[in-house]
């Protein structure tokens, strides 16, 4: 799985702020309630706590996934790791009360600078693109969307530590949220797999607060897993090789069902009868519905297939009227990447306007 990337966009050096004077040094604001360990006790130091020692017996056991690793010398390296506020307080939902708005999230991503930025990318990598599209089925256009969204098409990839993210959210999980120690720390172990594999000290990765990495942000679990030598040098890099990255993306999806030439979605209106509606929009973005079922609900728009489509409801900030879409089976697997139907529409919409762009003999 992987997370997409929050943060400005950078800035290049005509348009960065003057230098100025460093200001003196400041005692760092104390982290929010809800973003404290769950736990209760103080975060850190996890060489010295008992709670860590004792996951850690568990991994090195006989059959477990770092059996036979020195058990002194990942306890050594996990002392090593440090606990990371940021990551704590990134990793808590929204604040209650904002409405979704799909419009002002669209526009995040297809933006002049973002799309100047994909057409430039494209260019540079259209041998690559070509090739996961022949190879995996999925679309240029998608793969794309999906890199600059994630991260600005490798301008913003992240800058924490992996390790130190990693170790945060595994033993300093805060507790304003739903508890997803045991995700991360199964990512830490995958982290740790990873590292060997490449050959590769661990802190010299860098990723997301949540350990995420490369143009893709590729968790650890999905790198072993999805990640393909797609240049065929004899080394996966997703950080700093466009085509690894543009062959993982496509695999990935192809390995979650993605089906080449298959409509994603279509933009349609909602039945008038409530109750219709709702039991459509139920099962969200699982596509459950077949055409003949659409059609009896009232929607007696063509569809490019038969389905199943998933009927999609997204918020334009709870003034204006809903933006409803069904969804295909390859709209679900965009879900994959990121479980939010917002996401998979902005990937859709970034990667249709590129694809236009270009048609049209726009240059970078």
């Amino acid at each position: 799985m992987a997370l997409a990337l929050a943060g400005a966009l950078l800035l290049s050096p005509a348009l960065a702020a003057p230098k100025k004077k460093a200001a003196p040094a400041r005692t760092p604001a104390p982290l929010s309630v809800a973003a404290q360990p769950a736990h209760g006790m103080k975060p850190g130091r996890y060489a010295e706590r008992s709670d860590v020692r004792e996951w850690l017996q568990m991994q090195v056991r006989p059959g477990a996934p770092l059996a036979g690793w020195n058990e002194a010398e990942l306890l050594a390296l996990l002392g090593q790791a440090q606990y990371q506020p940021r990551a704590a307080q990134f990793i808590l939902p929204a604040p209650p009360g904002q409405a979704k708005d799909w419009a002002a999230y669209r526009d995040r991503f297809v933006e002049p600078r973002r799309l100047q930025a994909g057409l430039r990318f494209w260019e540079q990598n259209a041998e690559a693109l070509a090739r996961a599209e022949k190879d995996y089925g999925v679309p240029a256009e998608v793969v794309m969307g999906i890199l600059g969204v994630e991260t600005f098409y490798g301008q913003i990839m992240g800058n924490f530590r992996v390790l130190d993210a990693l170790a945060t959210l595994a033993f300093d999980f805060p507790g304003g949220r739903s508890d997803r120690t045991p995700f991360f720390r199964e990512q830490l172990v995958e982290f740790l797999l990873l590292a060997r594999q490449e050959g590769r000290e661990p802190f010299s990765f860098k990723g997301s607060f949540a350990g995420a990495m490369g143009y893709g942000q590729f968790m650890p679990s999905s790198w072993r897993s999805y990640a393909v030598d797609f240049d065929g040098d004899g080394h996966i890099d997703l950080v700093g090789n466009p085509a690894d990255a543009i062959g993982s993306v496509a695999h990935f999806l192809a390995r979650h069902g993605w089906q080449a030439g298959q409509a994603t979605h279509v933009y349609t209106d909602p039945p008038a009868d409530a109750t219709e509606r709702a039991r459509l929009l139920a099962p969200d973005i699982d596509p459950t519905w077949g055409a003949a079922t659409l059609e009896a609900a009232g929607l007696t728009q063509a569809l490019p297939h038969p389905g199943p489509w998933a009927l999609v409801q997204l918020e334009n900030g709870g003034v204006a009227p809903p933006t409803f879409v069904l969804g295909s089976r390859n709209f679900y697997v965009l879900t994959r990447y990121n479980r939010s139907a917002y996401y998979a529409l902005a990937v859709i919409t970034l990667g249709e306007r590129l694809g236009q762009l270009r048609k049209a003999g726009q240059t970078p």
